[in-house]
């Protein structure tokens, strides 16, 4: 079990980093590709600053879980329903939008790329969430056996 939830622990400090990342992007105003999804589409200040403040409390929420991922389980079980969600938001506004209209040069499979990236990222956290749910799910069974 300790295997399992240090993977865990280390995947969700990197989403803290990564996060934190994404935020200093976005308020800065760098456009770099991975860490501002829609690099290449022409956005204004207040919305890199929405994106900024919520990217925080992203990664202020992946931090707190790494602290202690045991106990800390259930935020974990709500990083992951928060990210499909995400992850399926960003699908729908790829599918819905037309990007060449706001830049002729907008290249939709880098888009897609680091959606599809983030989607691996979010994927690995659910199997090592539910690889270490299932030891903690043993574990009370046996302990509330002999208690």
């Amino acid at each position: 079990m300790k295997k399992k939830s240090s993977i865990l622990k280390l995947s969700l400090l990197s989403g803290a980093v990564y996060f934190f990342l994404v935020s200093a992007a976005h308020l800065s105003g760098l456009k770099i590709p991975g860490l501002y999804i829609y690099f290449d589409i022409p956005s204004y200040p207040y919305q890199d600053n929405i994106v900024a403040f919520l990217s925080l409390g992203w990664s202020i929420f992946f931090y707190t879980a790494f602290t202690d991922v045991l106990k800390n389980i259930a935020l974990v079980k709500a990083i992951l329903i928060a990210g499909a969600a995400a992850i399926i938001i960003l699908c729908l506004i790829n599918i819905q939008t037309n990007f060449q209209l706001l830049n002729d040069q907008a290249d939709i499979k880098i888009i897609w790329l680091e959606i599809f990236m983030l989607f691996i990222y979010w994927l690995w956290l659910v199997v090592f969430y539910f690889r270490l749910k299932k030891n903690l799910d043993q574990n009370e069974g046996f302990n509330n056996d002999f208690t």
